[in-house]
């Protein structure tokens, strides 16, 4: 399987994702520009996380309508797998990939913080790894990381088990306490209903390596390898 990582004016996490899959993980990982009108051959599409086009707009609007985005789209229609983290979240649920949007924290200001996150989906390749784990420390930085959505999306979401992370404590409990920015229900990130696009805010990348002081997020990156090359 061939790894290919967007790199978007203002995308600050694609050197990470590219050394987490390439040195890490030790898969085929190529960048690719957004000015790109081919895939080159990739199989999996991530989008880093980041500032595209400085969020201007709302955060990940802008970057739609990059030209690379028209064949991300066409690929994840076509059952390709396509992974947004943080930003590149935003700009799915912009892309119209994933329901739901991401609103302004509840606090109204930029959150930069460690947080602990629960998987939730077994049915999903980003999270069904990591459901062995009490919790995973995920940093996260962003200031619209709310996710909202109607109550009939958010119960489709749960009755097709397309929830993949939720905010938790260091133990796996999920309470409002230690929700971050308000999301509804707690929701850290998501899945569509064919299970090819994922989208969360928290940023496994930056905890895949004792390096960056944990590498709980690997478990996130080490069930796509295994689950999507079985």
């Amino acid at each position: 399987m061939k790894f290919g990582v967007v790199t978007f004016p203002g995308s600050n996490c694609d050197q990470d994702l590219l050394y987490t899959f390439g040195e890490i993980l030790g898969q085929r990982v190529v960048p690719l520009w957004h000015k790109d009108h081919d895939l080159k051959g990739c199989d999996f599409i991530l989008l880093p996380g980041g500032f595209s086009y400085g969020d201007y707009l709302r955060s990940g609007s802008i970057a739609k309508f990059s030209p690379i985005m028209t064949e991300v789209i066409k690929h994840a229609n076509d059952g390709g797998y396509v992974f947004g983290i943080c930003n590149g979240f935003q700009i799915l649920c912009e892309s119209g990939l994933l329901e739901g949007a991401l609103l302004h924290n509840n606090s109204n200001r930029f959150i930069c913080d460690n947080v602990y996150i629960k998987a939730i989906s077994k049915s999903c390749i980003v999270s069904a790894k990591a459901t062995s784990k009490e919790s995973i420390l995920a940093p996260i930085a962003h200031g619209e990381g709310r996710f909202y959505a109607s109550d009939d999306v958010i119960k489709s979401l749960e009755d097709n088990d397309q929830i993949t992370f939720k905010y938790c404590d260091r133990d796996g409990k999920i309470t409002e306490a230690v929700n971050p920015n308000g999301s509804v229900k707690n929701i850290a990130g998501i899945t569509n209903k064919t299970k090819n696009v994922f989208g969360m805010m928290p940023h496994p990348e930056r905890s895949a390596s004792n390096i960056l002081g944990s590498k709980d997020g690997l478990a996130v990156f080490e069930g796509i390898v295994e689950k999507a090359l079985a």
